[in-house]
């Protein structure tokens, strides 16, 4: 959003939208006189704000320069309204691994990579603090994490109270896009593949270096024919179907789960998907674009919302550095919103690029690179990737 500079029917700057209140110049009336000569109110005033314009312009340009990227990010801080009850509730089923659980750790405030080192000590995502230097709150979000079966209004301590996940940034750009109540609900649990834990519906066998690996259903991951088959207390797709369940029973139950519902109905308005680190395997990874496709497929279908756009956001462990398996995995999350690949997902599925959100362990928390050092910056950023990727599909799509 470019800045705009507003100007009363005097000619006084009256505000200055985006632009730092500290350096923004104040124009006088005076400072344009020179002599007895007075320009005409009209010329003055036209004057004044092409003048004004052009100063918010140079202090925004250093401002997107300094704080991030895209403009778009930096959002206002969130108002005390209640969300409205009477429209219906947009939902946003989140789903994923650990990644998506959330591992950016909260704080101490004197920890390089906490969101509280990050917000109070770098001066990074305003919007999170308010005046007196706490958290602020959502009230027209509300957070609830299916497996866990807890929920309160978004703001940084509504995960654990420890640490966030994708949902804040995502949750924040959604309330401020959107007129109508938010729920984002996750369901999700940590260490689980797409080729194998999180298989959709359908899926089917495979053969990959002599080995057979699993289809939805089948026991275990993997075997090789004519030899006795491991035992194990799961199935392929098992994941799949807990998520999935365990997001029904909170829609089916959503008055008990959502204190604001009342009533009005709601609407599944899209899928968030944050996945990968384990089926960085030769194996699966071969297979993670078809299992993707289907993943998409089968969501839309067992949640009755078959135009609900889908956004996800790459594997991103050493950044750039990311190779093997590993870059397989997020080549293929990148090849499903690619039109000329996927043309049934044009307009409806968009894949976000998390690698330039890896940050180094020396600013982070801890040295813990499949938890992306648990830096709580790459979580926001993916988070606010993924908000403002599904605030692009959902204006499409209308």
């Amino acid at each position: 959003m470019e800045a705009a500079a507003v100007c009363d029917e005097e000619g006084g700057v009256v505000s200055q939208e985006t632009a730092d209140p500290k350096t923004a110049h104040v124009l006088n009336r005076k400072n344009l006189m020179k002599g007895d000569e007075v320009m005409n109110r009209r010329t003055w005033f036209r004057v004044v704000c092409l003048l004004a314009a052009t100063v918010v312009g140079v202090v925004n340009v250093a401002a997107a320069e300094r704080i991030n990227t895209d403009p778009r990010q930096q959002l206002p801080r969130p108002d005390t309204n209640a969300p409205d009850t009477k429209k219906p509730v947009k939902v946003f089923i989140l789903m994923g691994q650990s990644n998506m659980v959330g591992m950016g750790e909260l704080g101490p405030e004197t920890t390089k990579g906490t969101l509280a080192y990050l917000t109070k000590k770098e001066g990074k995502y305003p919007w999170l603090i308010d005046d007196a230097g706490n958290w602020t709150v959502r009230k027209d979000v509300y957070y609830y994490d299916a497996r866990t079966k807890k929920g309160s209004p978004l703001s940084p301590t509504a995960n654990n109270g420890r640490t966030i996940g994708p949902e804040l940034g995502f949750g924040y750009v959604m309330g401020h896009v959107l007129d109508e109540p938010v729920l984002v609900l996750k369901s999700c649990i940590g260490n689980r593949s797409l080729g194998w834990d999180l298989l959709p519906p359908g899926s089917e066998r495979f053969t990959f270096e002599g080995r057979t690996y699993a289809g939805y259903k089948d026991t275990p991951d993997s075997w090789i024919e004519g030899q006795p088959k491991k035992e194990v207390n799961w199935y392929a797709g098992k994941q799949y179907d807990t998520d999935t369940a365990d997001a029904k029973e909170v829609l089916k139950n959503l008055a008990k789960c959502y204190p604001d519902y009342k009533g009005q109905g709601y609407e599944v308005a899209g899928f968030v998907f944050w996945q990968g680190h384990k089926d960085q395997n030769p194996a699966h990874a071969s297979r993670y674009e078809q299992n993707l496709v289907r993943f998409i497929q089968c969501l839309r279908k067992d949640f009755d919302a078959p135009k609900a756009p889908f956004v996800l956001a790459t594997i991103a462990f050493g950044g750039w550095k990311l190779a093997g398996p590993g870059l397989t995995v997020a080549n293929a999350q990148l090849a499903v919103s690619d039109p000329k690949k996927h043309p049934e997902f044009a307009g409806n599925v968009k894949t976000v690029e998390a690698r330039d959100f890896w940050r180094e362990v020396e600013v982070s928390p801890k040295n813990q690179g499949y938890h992306y050092n648990r830096n709580a910056e790459t979580y926001m950023e993916v988070g606010n990737a993924l908000g403002w990727a599904m605030a692009e599909l959902l204006k499409n799509a209308k």
